[in-house]
């Protein structure tokens, strides 16, 4: 049986699982499949992804779109937070996304994003064990392929164990 978390624990090790992983993300996450994101390293605490520079991610004025630069922060962001927290155990939602344009990408772009277990147990662990929910801002630069600095996205995810989210029948 495919086990998601397995695939992503042996990604960190291995070319082959980490295509894997990118094979089962473009055809797991239908929005995202036109953009072609891949990441490209994970480590237990940081992610860094790529936004290839194609037809299909560019404005009119042939740069890198507003909007896939905004996926691409949201995409690694909640990346790595599903698979720190566990996406069995807790539920991560997009409350907020603001995004300042720094320099037009005319290349590849590429995000980085990384937490600590400090920065976890004080914003999400901490938070969790006296509120039902908590929002926390994670911040991702994206740059280019020749370091110039693109963009910076803030993020803001609820974070809710599944065991306290109420759904409407």
């Amino acid at each position: 049986m495919f086990d998601p978390a397995q695939v992503i624990q042996r990604a960190k090790t291995s070319a082959f699982y980490l295509w894997l992983l990118n094979f089962t993300l473009s055809r797991t996450i239908p929005f995202n499949i036109p953009h072609g994101f891949a990441i490209l390293s994970i480590e237990d605490n940081r992610l860094r992804t790529r936004l290839p520079y194609q037809r299909k991610n560019l404005n009119h004025i042939r740069g890198l779109h507003a909007c896939a630069l905004a996926t691409l922060s949201e995409f690694t962001t909640g990346f790595l937070l599903i698979s720190r927290l566990g996406m069995k155990k807790y539920r991560i939602i997009l409350q907020r996304l603001e995004m300042d344009y720094h320099y037009q990408g005319k290349t590849d772009a590429f995000a980085e994003f990384a937490v600590s277990e400090e920065w976890l147990q004080q914003h999400v662990f901490g938070p969790l064990q006296t509120q039902e929910a908590t929002v926390i801002n994670c911040e991702v630069k994206i740059t280019d392929a020749k370091g110039n600095h693109l963009t910076t996205g803030h993020v803001h995810w609820q974070i809710k164990e599944w065991a306290r989210v109420k759904t409407k029948a």
